[in-house]
């Protein structure tokens, strides 16, 4: 467990961001499909990138991708192609999220893919195979979008390419985006007609590339500044034009008072001392849903009152993200609940939820956050320090995507103290 505390003064500071995880893992799998190799630089150091790095090279039968989901479905779209036969497992966890969604498309399109423990989860024993069955596949549109980007990674290596259409209301339209624009810099051509993606086949060309910062991690920052008193803080390996659609939360903070200003390294984080409270947040965080754990902390921080939507994607990550964020908030005496439909107005499938209160640390003393195995609870809930000092268990479930976070932390004045 350890101990987050900062003295509360104002926040200057110069951070250097670690490479992202999705582009990175996305890097990875389409030189693992290209004819020739090329180098990535600035390669993330999250430990769900390491793994994935380790398990595309490794020649072992059974492939661990432990708790990284990531990881997993990109492999096993990769291992369809793969020679021999390999079985593609993970932690407990990862074995209780479902996959059958993605196996079903697999095959489809004629992959050899057995399930070897639970119908629908991890373990898989996937098998080369052409995946010459069919060019067409409709996949459900509001599935994780991941399930889509491994199917469009192995489009143009297919016989006859594929004609992939969405069925109902797309999520996580930035990530999908982010992959062809991903495949697009290594020279393969798709386009959008309606709902369907077509990717004709053909070969991906081998080119040095640059592995962005991550826009997830930057939430972070924002979110303590939007805490401190007063901020200044230098992020560095950010675009100003990124394929993230986690850069949407430079434009998210604004309603915070922290503003944007991007230069050569990065950009500069800043609110000035007067920066207003908003009195409502209301975001619909379907394209962005790993920030929105953030934004919760902040708006528990600020006592900003909030209505969300766009968070059914986080149901199904490595915990239950909203259910966990009601637990932890609700012991500083936050109410985050589910609005009913009939109360909402909400289209069918859409679901809103509210948030009331501020932080109170007076009765509960040092709050002793969980972190549920999720790396981004950790994150999200460690800003609070600035305000109070927080505990957090099992501290080093940061690693999977931020393993240098505690010690970034600490740059700008954060005290972490090991109990």
């Amino acid at each position: 467990m350890y101990e987050l505390s900062h003295p509360g003064t104002s926040l200057k500071g110069h951070i250097e961001l670690t490479g992202s995880k999705s582009i990175a893992n996305r890097a990875l799998i389409i030189r693992a499909l290209t004819d020739g190799d090329f180098p990535i630089h600035r390669l993330a150091a999250a430990d769900d990138t390491v793994r994935l790095e380790k398990l595309l090279a490794s020649e072992d039968e059974v492939l661990d991708a432990g708790p990284a989901g990531t990881t997993f479905r990109f492999l096993t779209g990769y291992l369809s192609r793969r020679p021999g036969h390999q079985v593609l497992t993970g932690s407990q966890r990862m074995k209780e999220r479902p996959i059958g969604i993605l196996v079903e498309a697999l095959r489809e399109l004629g992959a050899d893919i057995e399930y070897t423990e639970n119908e629908g989860y991890p373990p898989l024993r996937i098998g080369q195979s052409a995946l010459d069955q069919t060019s067409e596949l409709t996949i459900a549109a509001d599935t994780s979008s991941q399930y889509i980007s491994s199917l469009l990674m192995l489009a143009p290596t297919l016989p006859k390419g594929l004609r992939l259409s969405l069925e109902g209301n797309i999520v996580s339209v930035p990530y999908i985006k982010m992959t062809l624009s991903l495949m697009a810099y290594f020279g393969v051509e798709s386009r959008w007609e309606g709902q369907t993606i077509i990717v004709e086949p053909q070969a991906y060309q081998a080119r040095e590339f640059t592995v962005e910062a991550d826009w997830s991690a930057a939430s972070y920052y924002y979110g303590i500044a939007a805490l401190a008193p007063e901020a200044d803080l230098q992020i560095d390996g950010l675009f100003a034009e990124s394929v993230q659609g986690d850069s949407v939360v430079a434009e998210l903070y604004e309603r915070f008072g922290v503003r944007t200003t991007f230069n050569d390294a990065g950009l500069q984080i800043v609110k000035p001392a007067d920066a207003a409270v908003p009195p409502l947040f209301e975001q619909d965080f379907v394209d962005c849903p790993d920030i929105a754990q953030t934004l919760m902390a902040t708006c528990a921080g600020l006592g900003v009152q909030a209505l969300y939507s766009g968070l059914q994607t986080l149901f199904i990550k490595e915990t239950d993200r909203v259910k966990a964020m009601q637990t932890e908030l609700g012991k500083l005496g936050i109410a985050l609940y589910k609005i009913p439909a009939h109360m909402s107005g909400a289209a069918e499938g859409q679901q809103y939820f509210g948030q009331e209160g501020k932080a109170d640390f007076s009765a509960s003393g040092t709050p002793v956050f969980m972190t549920y195995h999720d790396h981004r609870m950790a994150m999200a809930l460690a800003p609070l320090a600035l305000l109070h000092p927080v505990r957090i268990e099992n501290p080093e479930v940061v690693g999977k995507s931020y393993p240098d976070f505690y010690t970034d932390f600490g740059k700008l004045g954060f005290r972490t103290e090991a109990l």
